[in-house]
């Protein structure tokens, strides 16, 4: 498999058509929530066209464009040719619905794994509690994107003292004028500092 890239995507074409697809949230979530990670990899390799052609549709913006290029591929032809030139970019997709390891972090000897659409469900209510983005930002980012934005807001937390260095809160009272900038610099007096921490473990171990 090639170097997983740094703008995640992929490019699949076929027959004068070509289509772009984008591991985000939304189509990690989704598609490995209906079949798991083992069924996609299989439904390449066993040339099964109605779970390969889901996944282009869900991993598609616009919808359109891979309505499109499915459309070509339903005049009877055969499949072999479609298959040999989608499989490869298409098992890269998928593989990179997994968040790619964060270079930083530190390993970690957490527990038993998280269930993939647990995991999933942690990061969109991280990305949109945590990180404060909007719920389609949200989905339309992928898991990679989403992990990195967590580590780096759990850098900023470490720099602005909301956080100790090993990432555990910080037992002082809080001083007012640090309180007062933590606000200006957008975070939550409230935030779910443990919250933060052990999904930053997850990240560093793997799911």
């Amino acid at each position: 498999m090639k170097t997983r890239p740094a703008y995640e995507q992929v490019t699949i074409a076929h027959g004068g058509n070509t289509v772009a697809l984008r591991p985000t949230l939304r189509a990690a979530a989704t598609l490995t929530e209906r079949h798991g990670f083992p069924a996609l990899f299989q439904a390449l390799d066993s040339m099964h066209l109605t779970i390969t052609s889901e996944i282009i549709r869900t991993a598609s913006s616009p919808v359109s464009d891979a309505a499109a290029f499915l459309r070509s591929e339903a005049a009877g032809r055969p499949l072999s040719p479609f298959f040999l030139a989608v499989r490869q970019p298409l098992a890269e997709l998928i593989a990179m619905f997994m968040p790619a390891p964060d270079p930083k972090a530190k390993p970690s000897s957490a527990g038993k794994p998280t269930p993939w659409n647990e995991y999933f469900a942690e990061l969109y209510s991280a990305a949109t509690g945590w990180l404060g983005w909007t719920p389609e930002t949200t989905w339309n980012a992928t898991p990679t994107e989403i992990t990195r934005a967590l580590s780096a807001h759990h850098d900023r937390l470490v720099i602005t003292g909301v956080l100790t260095r090993t990432g555990t809160p910080t037992e002082k009272t809080p001083d007012p004028e640090q309180a007062a900038r933590n606000e200006a610099e957008g975070l939550d007096p409230e935030f779910d500092r443990e919250g933060l921490r052990a999904l930053k473990a997850k990240i560093a171990g793997g799911v």
